[in-house]
């Protein structure tokens, strides 16, 4: 049977993302995606790691990187979905632009497409920023009249964030669309630790896995919640306007701290650090589900293209 904390022989930078039928893995160099098509065939897809990580070379530097692979994570996260989409509803290449499409094509003409990934991935963030970070912090505002305890404060500001999170998430899981989604993202969390535990990569040796993975990105959004509680409580609160300045400057320390929390939590087999992954993996419980083998297989198909002669990048 599966466990929560899997024997790790070979801890491992590389990560995915659960996809429409499919999954998307990010090696050191390359990024795999496996789609499995209505044939019944795999279909992959490989280009080389960029984003602003590689490009300036961040990926040895504490606390930005995290930062700026929140961002990258973001860009690759979408166009990767967009891709698992298009290939899978033909009907797609067949309908007109709306208007919005019209009008990138005609400003930025062979960049549209690019400019509508950046414009969704900011959409995202803005949502993001305004439900999880601002939103609790509007809400905390209203007791002022009732305590100035700044602890009080704090501590209610963390937890109503918490809930947030973790209401979204209840609801999201019950959407019947989710479930083959969630099924991918636990086959690519199976695969993950399949590599990790040094075992062939078949799916008879995956299946025995766990869905649930320290270095996922449900956890590290938990994380995100806890980091904020501590950096954000530095801040006083002289008035609305202050914490949500303050906030959103604190947000790339919050990403940074919590990138680092989240990277050591996964190669570390500290008793402390897993009882700082605990409430992250409990909370992939409701985004991962068992898959069947067919999803394994195409996590497993994936993850074998980011690796060469099935071992990682010597120079990650």
């Amino acid at each position: 049977m599966s466990k929560i904390n899997q024997q790790v022989s070979r801890p491992t930078s590389i990560g995915g993302q659960a996809l429409i039928e499919g999954v998307m893995m990010k090696g050191p160099r390359e990024i795999a995606i496996a789609v499995r098509t209505p044939d019944n065939q795999i279909t992959i897809k490989k280009e080389p790691v960029t984003g602003l990580t590689k490009r300036f070379n961040l990926g040895k530097i504490p606390f930005l990187r995290g930062a700026v692979a929140l961002v990258d994570s973001m860009l690759l996260g979408v166009r990767s979905l967009t891709y698992s989409a298009e290939l899978l509803e033909d009907s797609m290449k067949e309908e007109e632009p709306d208007k919005f499409e019209q009008f990138l094509q005609k400003i930025f003409k062979d960049k549209a497409g690019e400019m509508m990934l950046y414009f969704s991935v900011f959409l995202a963030m803005l949502m993001s920023v305004g439900i999880f970070i601002l939103g609790p912090t509007f809400l905390v505002s209203l007791l002022k009249r009732f305590t100035e305890h700044t602890v009080i404060l704090n501590l209610t500001e963390g937890i109503i964030r918490i809930a947030i999170f973790t209401i979204y998430i209840l609801l999201v899981s019950r959407l019947e669309d989710m479930r083959r989604v969630f099924q991918y993202h636990g086959a690519e969390h199976k695969a993950i630790y399949c590599y990790e535990s040094g075992e062939e990569l078949t799916v008879e040796n995956t299946k025995k896995f766990t869905t649930l993975h320290p270095r996922c990105g449900t956890s590290f959004l938990f994380i995100v919640m806890m980091v904020s509680m501590i950096v954000f409580s530095t801040v006083g609160w002289s008035s609305l306007l202050v914490r949500v300045v303050s906030r959103l400057l604190l947000l790339p320390l919050v990403a940074g701290v919590s990138y680092e929390i989240i990277r050591f939590a996964g190669k570390s087999k500290s008793p402390i650090m897993a009882l700082v992954s605990y409430p992250g993996l409990m909370m992939q419980k409701l985004t991962t589900i068992e898959p069947d083998d067919s999803q394994i297989e195409v996590a497993l198909e994936a993850l074998k293209n980011v690796l060469v002669d099935n071992k990682e990048e010597a120079d990650w």
